[in-house]
């Protein structure tokens, strides 16, 4: 790693802090698994601004994190049964907040959903 690159990444705590704090953050992985970072905000800190940043400078998936135990007591199939993608990611099907939202697509409503 250069010494650029080590400079560029913040200790765990400071991230933490952060995080805490309802500042997003960048995560990066593994250049030997995805090599992408993602935008990384605390759901209750999720507001539509937060979300609209995602999308717009993102421009990606806008992913909600979940235990075992809570898909299962939301009753979510996973996308797919036989998970063929190299790192087995265990996407469940899309979710949308069960009132309060209009077209599932705005920002609002996807704050409101996580």
């Amino acid at each position: 790693m250069t010494d650029d690159l080590k400079s560029a990444i913040s200790p765990t705590d400071e991230i933490i802090a952060e995080a805490r704090a309802g500042r997003m953050f960048i995560l990066v992985d593994h250049e030997d698994r995805e090599n992408e970072g993602d935008l990384v905000i605390p759901a209750q800190m999720a507001t539509p601004e937060a979300i609209n940043f995602m999308a717009t400078h993102g421009r990606g998936l806008i992913c909600l994190t979940l235990t075992e135990a809570r898909i299962d007591t939301l009753g979510l199939a996973l996308m797919s049964i036989k998970n063929s993608s190299r790192h087995e990611t265990a996407f469940t099907v899309s979710i949308e907040a069960r009132e309060g939202v209009e077209t599932g697509i705005s920002a609002h409503d996807r704050a409101l959903t996580v």
